[in-house]
C-alpha cells in the first residue's frame, strides 16, 4: 500500500500527516515554542564540581546550569570489561573547563537538563556511538542467527578507520545493504560536523540540534512504500532538499513543493480528521461506533453494534462489527498517539473462533505501528488488555487542556490551538475574497493571546495577505468559539 507525507509548516508548528488509500493514519505535530532539547549537542563549560555528589554543573546557553553525574561520565567508567569502581569526578573535571555533553533529559522546572558525555547520533537504521567501538543490536530483533547476520553485515561495510561503534535497530532488520550504508555515511557526516564544530567555537556552544519534524520525516518515514512527500512551503521545501541531497539522496525525487491555492490539509480531509480525533466516538462504517476514553492511568475503547443489524444473526452482527472495530482502534492509536495501559471493550463473543478471529485482526492492523505494542488474549471478563509504548504526547494532550467549566473531566482547545486556527482561516479566507478588512471576534484569553505572545504572528500574516487585521472581545464567547467578519 502506497503512502502519501503531507508536511503543513507555519512559523510556529509543523503538521505531519500520513495518508493510506486516502485515509489519514497518523498524525505529528512539532511547535516552536516547545521543541525540546534532548538529543541535542553542546560544548558546555564546568561551572561547578561537587565532589561530595559527584556531579558538577555544566554551563550550555540555557537558562539554567544544566546537570551531569559522574554515572554519566563515559571517561569515567572502566574500559576493560571489568567491574571496577568508576573515577572520582574531581579527577575528570575542573571549573572552567570545556566539555562536549548531549542532553538525555530535558529540562523540567526548577531542574536543569540532565546530560551524559556518551554522544549518540540516532540514523534511521543504526545508532552511532563515536565512543564506542561496541557494535549491539536491538532486544526486540530475537533471533540468534539473524542478530549475527545483522552483525556481520554492519562489520563489513564500515571504513577500515572506523574507531566508532554501532546499534542496529529494528528497522534494519530487512535493510539492504545500500540502505546501511547510507546511514553509516549520513552517521559519520553528522560526528564530523559536530567534530569541526567543537574545535572552531568557544564554550558554550550547540554543536548539533536533533532534527526538525520535517527532517525526521525524512529519516524515519520515508519508505519503498513511499510515493510521495507534500510540503505547502517553499521556504521548508528548499530546506528539506538540501537535507536530502546530503543524507538521504533517494528521497530526492518524492520531495514535492505544494503550491495549490487550497489548504494541503484540507484538500486530504485531514483538518476534518483532526477534529474528529479530539472527540470520544469513532463511528464505523457499518453503522456501529467505539467510545474512547483517555485518562492518567489508562485508556478505554468500548466497541458498539450502533444501528448494525445487517448480520444473518445477532452472533455474525456483533462478530462482524468487532472485526472492523478492531481496524478502526488500530489505526486511533496512531491517529491519536495514545500509550500506555489501553484496555479493549469488544462486544461478548460466545464462539471461541470469532474470538480467535477478532484477536488476529488486531495483531494483523497493529502490525504496521512504529511503536512498540504488546496485546494479550482476552481475559476471564472478555476484555483484552494491551500496552502501547509512550514516545511522544498525545494529540489531545498536545492541542487540549483540561476545561475549567468541567472540573477536567471535559477539554477544549488551548487559546493558542485556536489562535493557530484563526490564522489558518484567515489565510484560506484571504485567497477566496478580497475585503478591506478582517475583523476577528473571540473570547477575551483568544484575543489576549493574540496580542501578546501571538502578535507577531498575526501582524506577520497580515503583513503577507496584505490586509488589516482587527480584534475584538465577544464576551459571551467560550474559548474554542470564533467569528471572522469581512468588512
Amino acid at each position: 500500500m502506497s503512502t502519501d507525507i503531507l508536511i503543513n509548516v507555519t512559523p510556529q508548528e509543523t503538521r505531519v500527516a500520513l495518508i493510506v488509500q486516502g485515509a489519514v493514519q497518523e498524525l505529528h505535530i512539532e511547535r516552536s515554542n516547545l521543541r525540546g532539547r534532548a538529543g541535542n549537542v553542546y560544548l558546555g563549560k564546568v561551572v561547578r564540581v561537587l565532589p561530595g555528589m559527584q556531579s558538577a554543573f555544566i554551563d550550555i546557553g540555557l537558562e539554567r546550569a544544566a546537570f551531569l553525574h559522574v554515572a554519566d561520565i563515559w571517561e569515567a567508567r572502566p574500559h576493560d570489561g571489568s567491574n571496577g569502581a568508576a573515577q572520582p569526578i574531581e579527577r575528570l573535571l575542573f571549573d572552567g573547563q570545556a566539555v562536549m555533553v548531549q542532553v538525555v533529559k530535558d529540562p523540567i522546572g526548577t531542574k536543569g537538563a540532565r546530560l551524559s558525555t556518551q554522544i549518540s547520533i540516532a540514523g534511521r537504521m543504526l545508532v552511532y556511538l563515536p565512543q564506542d567501538p561496541h557494535i549491539g543490536i536491538s532486544q526486540r530483533i530475537e533471533n540468534e542467527a539473524e542478530r549475527d547476520a545483522l552483525r556481520q553485515k554492519v562489520q563489513s561495510l564500515l571504513p577500515a578507520d572506523e574507531r566508532g561503534g554501532f546499534i542496529i535497530r529494528t528497522m534494519a532488520e530487512d535493510a539492504s545493504d545500500a540502505d546501511l550504508q547510507s546511514d553509516i555515511d549520513y552517521l559519520g557526516k553528522t560526528w564530523s560536523a559536530i567534530s569541526r564544530e567543537a574545535r572552531a567555537r568557544p564554550a558554550p556552544a550547540l554543536l548539533y540540534q536533533d532534527l526538525s519534524l520535517a527532517q525526521r520525516v525524512l529519516r524515519d518515514f520515508v519508505g519503498d512504500d513511499t510515493a510521495s512527500i507534500q510540503v505547502d512551503s517553499r521556504e521548508n521545501f528548499v530546506n528539506l532538499q538540501q537535507f536530502a541531497q546530503v543524507y538521504t539522496p533517494s528521497v530526492l525525487t518524492r520531495l514535492l513543493h505544494y503550491t495549490g491555492e487550497r489548504p494541503l490539509f484540507d484538500l486530504y480531509g485531514v483538518e476534518e480528521e483532526i477534529q474528529r480525533a479530539l472527540g470520544r466516538r469513532v463511528d464505523l462504517k457499518s453503522g456501529g461506533y467505539l467510545i474512547i476514553d483517555q485518562t492518567e492511568a489508562m485508556t478505554t475503547i468500548d466497541v458498539n453494534t450502533g444501528s448494525y443489524v445487517h448480520g444473518r444473526n445477532f452472533d455474525d452482527t456483533i462478530f462482524k462489527t468487532n472485526l472492523e472495530a478492531a481496524q478502526a482502534i488500530a489505526r486511533q492509536l496512531r491517529l491519536r498517539n495514545l500509550g500506555g495501559i489501553i484496555i479493549l471493550d469488544f462486544i461478548d463473543m460466545e464462539n471461541a473462533e470469532h474470538r480467535t478471529a477478532v484477536l488476529a485482526e488486531l495483531h494483523k492492523a497493529l502490525a504496521r505501528d512504529r511503536t512498540k505494542v504488546s496485546v494479550s488474549g482476552f481475559s476471564s471478563l472478555g476484555l483484552v488488555e494491551m500496552t502501547r509504548k509512550r514516545t511522544r504526547e498525545s494529540l489531545a494532550h498536545i492541542l487540549c487542556e483540561p476545561c475549567p467549566a468541567c472540573a477536567g473531566k471535559g477539554q477544549v482547545k488551548t487559546a493558542r490551538t485556536v489562535c493557530y486556527e484563526i490564522l489558518r482561516e484567515l489565510l484560506r479566507e484571504a485567497k477566496q475574497f478580497n475585503p478591506r478588512e478582517f475583523r476577528i471576534l473571540a473570547s477575551q484569553v483568544v484575543i489576549d493571546m493574540f496580542l501578546e505572545e501571538e502578535s507577531q504572528n498575526l501582524a506577520q500574516l497580515g503583513d503577507f495577505i496584505g490586509k488589516q487585521i482587527s480584534l475584538q472581545v465577544q464576551t459571551g464567547y467560550q474559548q474554542e468559539q470564533y467569528d471572522i467578519i469581512l468588512m
